[in-house]
Parts: C-alpha cells; structure tokens; sequence
C-alpha cells in the first residue's frame, strides 16, 4: 500500500482549501465590481491578487527576465508556451497589464472561475466551431479600452515540458489586429503541478519575456501561410529559451 507524499496531504487539506476560499470571496467581488464597472479593470485588479495569494501560499518564487522590453500602458499580444495551470497565475501576478485571454468556452461554466471570464471581458471560443469574425470584432472591442491578451496556441499543457505545435488560428488574427506579440517563455511550472495529477509542490520558476515583434507588418492582406510562417518563428524564440533554461536548471542540479 502506498502512502500519499506530504505534499498531497498539504494539496489536499491546506492548499485546496486555501485556493478555494480565494476564488470564492475575490470571485464574488469580480462579479459584484462588473455590475458597476463593464470594463472589468477592477475585476482584473481582483484576478492579480487572487494569483498572488495561489503564489505565495502554494511557494512558487518566480524570476522574471525582460521585462523592461516592454513599455508601460502599451497594448500587447502575449503568446506563451503552457506548462502548467500554474501559468495564469504566473502571468496575471507579474506582467503590470490588463491582461484578457483566450480559452476554450467550456471553462465558463466553472463557478467563480467562469463566470469572471465571461463577465470581465474574456474571450471565450467554441474550438469546434469558432466564430473567427465575431472574436476578431471582440478583439478590437478589447484593443480599444487598451486591453491586452494573452494567447496559449499549443492549446494544451505539456506533459513533458516540450513546447508543442502552435496552431496557426490565433496567429491569423493577431496579424489582423496589427498589435505586437511579445513571447513568453515559461518554465518551472510543470513541476509546480504536473498534468494529470492531483499534488501541488512549492517551486522556482522563470518567466522569460523576450522582445515584441510586429505581427502588423507581416502582411496587408495576411494568408494562413503568413500566419503560419508567424506561428513557426514564435515557436523558435518561445522553445528555444525554454530548451536553455532548462539545461542551466540541470546544470545546477549536477
């Protein structure tokens, strides 16, 4: 008979505790704020704490590299790898914007959790079926009001850490909008929380934020190879950082 580890004993009777409380109390005053505030910049300010509080209660210390490539109160398309579901929290706590993303519609039927999403201003995407002109026109809606998002394209967690296939989809219509993408390089996250499992673990991880490059230019009239093309040189600068802070970690450990 196996024993459970200490850390799922603390998932399961500290950390899940915890973590609900802090969806269900900052959820409600999300959804209060958004009866006053169609914005959903106050429920955003209300996401970034409950991100901070998931961070430090759970101990992941996170090193941040590139963050004065960006400029402040400017609109983005942030493009990351997805290690983990650590990786919202990661982001939302430590890049200074209002941050909206991109998901899959089945998460707005989560209490709390989506309903935020859908009353703040969050696009959120039937893939079966995704209405690319009516995200397109939300998407402007969003650049407009000096939002920006945040865009996972693997469209999964890794389970192995590799940065997989960017699908070309949301590439198409960032080159549309015309704003700059910003890749993100995330890595520590997957040990955090390791996909397919229930324990939660205290962890170092590093958000790299490299360069923005200018989707707008890429084309007038884009194609999908165009975006495709986009997706691939993304991809490169995303795994590739991922790839070296990862032989520094084993490095260290040796």
């Amino acid at each position: 008979m196996n024993v459970p580890s200490f850390h799922w004993w603390r998932t399961v009777f500290f950390l899940i505790p915890a973590i609900g409380a802090y969806t269900i109390v900052l959820g409600t005053v999300s959804l209060a704020s958004s009866l006053f505030d169609r914005t959903g910049r106050f429920a955003h300010g209300c996401a970034r704490l409950w991100s901070r509080l998931i961070l430090v209660t759970t101990g992941v210390r996170v090193r941040v590299e590139g963050l004065e490539v960006l400029e402040p109160g400017k609109t983005y398309i942030f493009v990351s790898n997805h290690q983990s579901i650590y990786d919202i929290p990661v982001v939302f706590w430590w890049l200074p914007y209002q941050l909206r993303i991109i998901a899959k519609e089945s998460l707005g039927s989560f209490p709390f959790l989506g309903w935020h999403l859908r009353r703040t201003g969050h696009l959120l995407v039937d893939r079966r079926n995704p209405d690319r002109a009516g995200i397109l026109r939300r998407w402007r809606d969003l650049v407009v009001n000096g939002l920006s998002l945040i865009i996972f394209p693997e469209g999964t967690r890794s389970a192995d850490g590799r940065v997989g296939r960017f699908k070309a989809g949301s590439f198409m219509l960032a080159i549309e909008a015309g704003l700059p993408i910003v890749p993100l390089s995330i890595v520590g996250t997957r040990r955090v929380m390791r996909k397919g499992r229930l324990t939660v673990e205290p962890g170092h991880v590093t958000l790299a934020i490299h360069p923005p490059i200018d989707a707008g230019a890429r084309a007038e009239r884009p194609s999908i190879d165009d975006a495709r093309t986009l997706a691939a040189d993304v991809h490169a600068i995303i795994s590739s950082r991922v790839e070296a802070i990862e032989r520094a970690r084993e490095t260290n450990r040796g």
